[in-house]
Parts: structure tokens; C-alpha cells; sequence
């Protein structure tokens, strides 16, 4: 079994393209995408069409579910950036733009593999919306007790751009911590993948997860952040927080 794991592109084209192309250098055949592939950034179709190409399975986002039914719950910025992005794609001459709109309409909410590996956006609590945050361990314990009897053995989520591990014994671990690495110990666990296109754990780097047997190694792929903060800054449709952002990884 081996399989990487990638989530929260956010229409990141350079992210997205550095990301493949280590996990091909890598040998990987396989691709489960979480969901988020539209929002905030500048490049939404290029990165809808990457995913399409190259992802065996793709989840429903919040972005990606905004995109295509509505804004609900997002901040103005978040709300901006994704009402441009549905326009641009509606108004797009791109031979695909039906296909693309198709794909993002039917995602799937999640996925289960071997009964034992559970993949959501968010939280089998609310697949597109829920946060599974480490802070809410101690005062949200009744939450994480729903979100651990809802799956079998391994949840693989995103959503928080914050890669991490969380036990069933209400343990939570950085990625820093764990080495970079985490065997599957009996135990059932929450795995936060983190995100390609925009990393909020102060490492501007994307990050995914590669699967290999019991196995989870996260990754961290450099790219050029400077380049996609200059490509928002040319959309006066984006917000220039949203560039800032991806230069330190908040």
C-alpha cells in the first residue's frame, strides 16, 4: 500500500506543480486529494485541471463546495477571493470549463479505503465546514469523542493548513515532533496532512503526506512563494494579505 495524500491546493498553481513533481520523482501512483483545490489564489483552473489529471480520488472543500453553491461563513477576504474565482471560470473560454464545473459540483464529501482508512476535508462531524483543531482537545473532549467513534482506525483530514497527528488518547503531536514521521501503532489516529498552497504552521513550505504500508511520512516541498505573491498582487480581485501569507507560512 502507497498512496500520498494532498490537500488544500487554494488555486496555488506553483505549489501544486513543485508538489507533483516530487511525488513522481518519488515513484507515487496514486493521489488522494482532500478538497480546498479553488480559493485564495490565482491560478483556479490550471490547478482544477491539474487534479483532474492527476488525482484518483478528489474530495468537496469548503472553497470548492462556495465555489459552486454559494458563499456561507467566510471572512471578506476568503469571501472575495472565491466569488472571483467562480466568475472567472464561468466566464473562462477554456474548452474544459463545463467539465471543470461538473467535477467541482460532484466531489464526493469523503472516502473510506479497507474500511479502516477514513479521507475528509474537514471532520466526518461535517465534512466540508468542522475544524479539528489541537487547541479544542482539552475543551472540546465530547467533540473529539464523536469524531474518534466515527471512523475505524486512520482519519486523514485537512482544512487547518496544520499538519499534525492526534491520538485517540487525546494526544496531539507537530509533524517537528514526530520527526516527520508516524507508524500506525494500534491505536486510531487523526492525521492533519496540512496543505500544498497555503501552510499556516509558520514553514511556507507545502507540505503532503506519502502512505507506505503502516507508515506516514510528511513532506515539505519548497517553492517559489515570491512568484505567487506577485501573481496575487496583479489581481486587484485578490486580497495582497492573501500573498503576504504564503512568504512565512501564517
Amino acid at each position: 500500500m502507497r498512496y500520498a495524500i494532498i490537500s488544500d491546493i487554494h488555486s496555488n498553481l506553483v505549489a501544486l506543480n513543485q508538489v507533483l513533481d516530487h511525488i513522481k520523482k518519488r515513484g507515487i501512483k496514486e493521489i488522494i486529494c482532500l478538497g480546498d483545490v479553488v480559493g485564495y489564489g490565482p491560478k483556479p483552473i490550471e490547478c482544477v485541471e491539474l487534479i483532474m489529471e492527476n488525482c484518483d480520488i478528489c474530495l468537496k472543500g469548503n472553497h470548492d463546495e462556495a465555489m459552486v453553491e454559494g458563499v456561507c461563513f467566510f471572512n471578506p477576504v476568503a469571501k472575495n477571493a472565491i466569488e472571483w474565482t467562480r466568475e472567472f471560470l464561468l466566464q473562462s473560454e477554456h474548452p474544459k470549463k463545463d467539465e471543470m464545473w461538473s467535477f467541482l459540483s460532484d466531489l464526493p464529501m469523503t472516502y473510506i479505503l479497507d474500511k479502516e482508512y477514513m479521507f475528509v476535508h474537514g471532520s466526518p462531524l461535517d465534512p466540508t465546514m468542522d475544524y479539528i483543531l489541537t487547541r479544542d482537545l482539552v475543551i472540546e473532549e465530547k467533540k473529539f469523542e464523536d469524531i474518534f467513534n466515527s471512523f475505524e482506525n486512520i482519519l486523514f483530514t485537512g482544512h487547518t493548513h496544520l499538519p499534525c497527528v492526534i491520538t485517540d488518547s487525546m494526544e496531539a503531536f507537530s509533524i517537528k515532533e514526530l520527526g516527520y514521521k508516524y507508524k500506525f501503532q494500534g491505536q486510531k489516529a487523526i492525521i492533519n496532512v496540512g496543505s500544498v498552497g497555503q501552510p499556516r504552521d509558520k514553514d511556507p513550505s507545502s507540505c503532503y503526506v506519502e502512505v507506505v504500508d503502516d507508515f506516514v511520512f510528511f513532506h515539505r516541498v519548497p517553492y517559489d512563494c515570491e512568484k505567487v505573491y506577485q501573481e496575487i498582487l496583479a489581481n486587484p480581485r485578490l486580497d495582497a494579505s492573501l500573498g503576504r501569507r504564503l512568504l512565512n507560512g501564517s
